[in-house]
């Protein structure tokens, strides 16, 4: 490649990297930017390339005010729609903290770095609500392709146990399923497959998944498990799979059934106490805003959910069960 097509180019990075509406590069910068890489220029070559590069389609403008450059107009993904992505990414609780800070770093690649350094200030990452499944990509690739190729898998599912001294250990079942579709909702992202055992549909968690292997089996028609005769309708399914209020925030103490224990730590992180009482139910503290958004919230396990303390948010409870009684 000669050196005047490679400045070319380099023009192009230099912009694609360093400039925006706001901060556009003169062309006393982009010389200097081409000297640091070893090309020397004259004003007007710099001129003449970038005319090169609108006539090929990129939209480079130049800039008078407030201040005088050129600057890339056009981007693939506009910043509004690259905050949106790193904020999905952020709050998904299935991809690590590696991955996440990975994944943010290659998404403010889109933008110019000026404004990459305004994500950055704005981007937290916490630790309690993301997983520690380093597998997750190649799980979520696996699954993609057992789908695409209508073939069971089998693989070790990873559930977190309850223990009367709250001692943090996990147990590891073996499924072997047909899977048929992945959904990613309340921030999680779940597999909806059948167990071969039973004739119906479940939904199991990403980030519990490990050591995953694709079968030589077909799967199970789907018509065999549910309602759906062809394939799963995943816009209906999600619709069918069934609130922030401000107050003074607390611990709040709740007696739970063993089957809450995964809602628990998905909703208040996985560092929560997970305290044995029986063999079907567990305690754990959380920190909450007692509101009515918790009275609701909590009202929506039925009678899974006991609260323990503190009695204003029992009473609370009660008073509204008794309330939505008398309607009936």
């Amino acid at each position: 490649m000669s050196s005047s097509k490679t400045k070319t180019l380099l023009i192009y990075k230099y912009l694609y990297e360093y400039s925006d509406e706001n901060n556009p590069l003169t062309t006393t910068e982009l010389i200097r930017l081409l000297q640091k890489d070893g090309y020397n220029c004259e004003r007007k070559s710099i001129y003449a390339d970038i005319k090169t590069l609108n006539s090929v389609g990129f939209d480079i403008v130049s800039s008078m005010s407030p201040k005088r450059g050129f600057f890339i107009a056009s981007r693939t993904f506009e910043l509004p729609q690259v905050r949106l992505l790193i904020d999905a990414v952020t709050s998904a609780g299935f991809i690590t903290p590696d991955k996440t800070r990975d994944l943010v770093a290659k998404l403010e690649g889109l933008v110019s770095k000026n404004e990459a350094a305004e994500l950055v200030s704005q981007v937290y990452i916490d630790p309690n609500t993301k997983c520690d499944n380093e597998e997750i990509y190649y799980i979520i690739d696996a699954l993609h392709d057992a789908i695409l190729n209508q073939c069971k898998v089998k693989f070790q599912y990873k559930r977190r146990n309850i223990d009367k001294q709250n001692r943090k250990s996990y147990t590891q079942k073996t499924f072997k399923v047909s899977p048929y579709a992945l959904i990613w909702k309340d921030d999680h992202y779940y597999l909806v497959c059948n167990n071969e055992k039973y004739d119906n549909l479940m939904n199991l968690r990403l980030d519990r998944i490990r050591k995953i292997e694709q079968l030589d089996e077909p799967v199970r028609e789907i018509s065999e498990v549910s309602e759906y005769e062809v394939s799963i309708d995943v816009s209906d399914y999600v619709s069918k799979m069934f609130n922030m209020f401000s107050g003074e925030p607390g611990k709040v103490r709740l007696l739970c059934h063993l089957d809450l224990r995964e809602e628990m730590m998905d909703r208040f992180g996985t560092k929560i106490p997970l305290i044995a009482v029986d063999s079907n139910h567990f305690e754990t503290v959380i920190d909450a805003a007692v509101s009515d958004g918790l009275v609701s919230w909590i009202m929506n396990f039925g009678d899974k959910i006991k609260v323990i303390s503190p009695q204003q948010l029992a009473d609370a409870v009660k008073k509204k069960a008794l309330k939505i009684a008398d309607i009936y």
